[in-house]
This record gives structure tokens, C-alpha cells and sequence, in this order.
């Protein structure tokens, strides 16, 4: 065997992220590809071989990190009511196309160059980390209040929405945030509550409202997810009994409920 045959293959994904941390790679460039081509999201999700629910949260969530809706749809059934592509969406796509290609002649390259690679992949391992939380809402922090130990952090998503977060006056530092600087929040669906009470008045600090986008309803448990509108939104993980006794459908008006010291505060490197 020689010592070419030895060499491990060097195969690295494309990703590519932007300002407002929004992060493609080639799973969500597929999807998008599938939606400009079907012009629906059902069909989109068959062409992309993930389930329909899959295929919406993975939209919801790239266009709430995008400065620009990259897929919009009318009001309409299952089938999405003539979900289309933005422009935005069709040259982030050519773009990642492009810059696609010179990253596999980079490749090509660099595997003729590297040593020691066998040593490097546990490390390469454990930096690629993703999140579990369902919503990330990207904003701009608008305000700070510093406490003794703790500091609350008002992010600015637009529209007149905003988040507080509660986090550690150490975590304040270690991030780096002041006022202006872009961050992510996110928030777990499991720690939303939901009301169609737009006036109710609850200790919880944050409330995000819209009308509600899609309910997707399991044995136990529904997933509700509320258009906040400019094609953001909020998901949240409630019970049956809960979506029955709310009489939640799509296009009711309703309110996402959350603590501060529920929301973590991210920043993009």
C-alpha cells in the first residue's frame, strides 16, 4: 500500500455563514433549490426527502436569521398556497453554488498539502456544535442593565418586537455585547406559553405576538407556530388539551409568553 492509499480523504460541507448569523450549508441550499423548483412546499419537502414539518422549521428558522425573507407563500392549504423563492433566496443560492466550487478546488489542494490530519479530527469533532433550542431570533441589543451578578440584555428584533434576556454580568463580558452589537436569542419551544389574551398581564417579561402560522398536532403534544410577520416566527410546544381549550387554528390572533432567564444570548464568530 503506498503512502498516498494511507492518507485519509479530506471531505469538508460548505457552510456559509452571514452578519445576522443566518447559516447555510447543503441542506438548507437543497430545500431552497427544491422550493424554486416545485413552488411548493409539500413537493419540496418529498423532492428534499424530509417530512413537511421538518421542511417548515428549517424555512421558519432560516428566515428568521435572515435579513430578507428567502421563502415566501400566499395564504393557501397544505400545499404552501404558491410558496415561491425570494430573489434574495435565488442569489444567496448561485452564491453558494459559486463559492461552492472554489471551496472543493481548496480541498483538492489542501488534502496534497496537510499532515497529521488523523490527530486533528477529534478537535474538528467537537467544535462543529449545533443548538437544540427551536427559536433563534437574531436582533440587535438595544439596551443593558448591569446588576451585582446578573445583567438584563433587551434585544431589538424590528417591528416593534423585542426579547429580555437575563444572563450573568461574566457571560456579559466573555460575549463581548454592548449596546448595538447583532446577537442571537434562543428560546426552547418547550418553555413558551401560549395566550390569545393580547392584554393579559403576567410576570413573564417577554411577549411576542402574531397570528398563528401552522399547527402541527402530535399524540401528547402540538406544535404551534406563530407569525410574528417580515417572515419571522416563534414556535412552542403545548398540549393538546391546551391548542382544544385556546382554539388555536391557523390565522388566530395569539401571543408567545416566555422569562427572561429562559432565553440564552449567542453570538456568531
Amino acid at each position: 500500500m503506498s503512502e498516498n492509499d494511507q492518507q485519509p480523504a479530506l471531505e469538508a460541507g460548505l457552510q456559509v455563514r452571514y452578519r445576522t448569523g443566518l447559516l447555510l450549508g447543503e441542506d438548507g441550499i437543497k430545500l431552497l433549490e427544491a422550493v424554486a423548483a416545485q413552488g411548493s412546499i409539500t413537493r419540496a419537502a418529498q423532492a428534499a426527502g424530509i417530512s413537511y414539518r421538518t421542511a417548515w422549521e428549517r424555512i421558519e428558522a432560516l428566515n428568521n436569521l435572515s435579513d430578507h425573507a428567502l421563502v415566501t407563500r400566499a395564504v393557501g392549504g397544505r400545499g404552501g398556497g404558491g410558496t415561491r423563492l425570494t430573489e434574495h433566496g435565488a442569489q444567496l443560492v448561485r452564491a453558494f453554488r459559486e463559492l461552492e466550487q472554489e471551496h472543493r478546488r481548496f480541498l483538492a489542494g489542501l488534502a496534497r498539502r496537510i499532515h497529521g490530519l488523523e490527530t486533528m479530527m477529534p478537535v474538528l469533532e467537537r467544535l462543529h456544535l449545533q443548538t437544540s433550542a427551536r427559536n433563534q431570533l437574531w436582533g440587535q441589543v438595544s439596551a443593558i442593565h448591569h446588576g451585582a451578578v446578573n445583567a438584563e440584555v433587551e434585544l431589538n428584533l424590528g417591528q416593534g418586537q423585542s426579547i429580555t434576556a437575563i444572563i450573568t454580568e461574566e457571560s456579559l463580558a466573555r460575549l463581548g455585547l454592548t449596546q448595538g452589537s447583532n446577537a442571537a436569542a434562543l428560546i426552547k419551544s418547550s418553555s413558551i406559553v401560549i395566550t390569545t389574551d393580547t392584554k393579559l398581564n403576567l410576570s413573564a417579561r417577554n411577549r411576542l405576538c402574531g397570528h398563528v402560522a401552522r399547527v402541527h398536532r402530535g399524540a401528547i403534544n402540538s406544535d404551534v407556530v406563530i407569525d410574528l410577520g417580515q417572515d419571522k416566527s416563534i414556535a412552542a410546544m403545548i398540549t393538546n388539551a391546551s391548542v382544544d381549550y385556546l382554539q388555536l387554528k391557523i390565522g388566530v390572533t395569539a401571543c408567545a409568553i416566555f422569562d427572561a432567564s429562559s432565553v440564552i444570548i449567542g453570538l456568531s464568530n
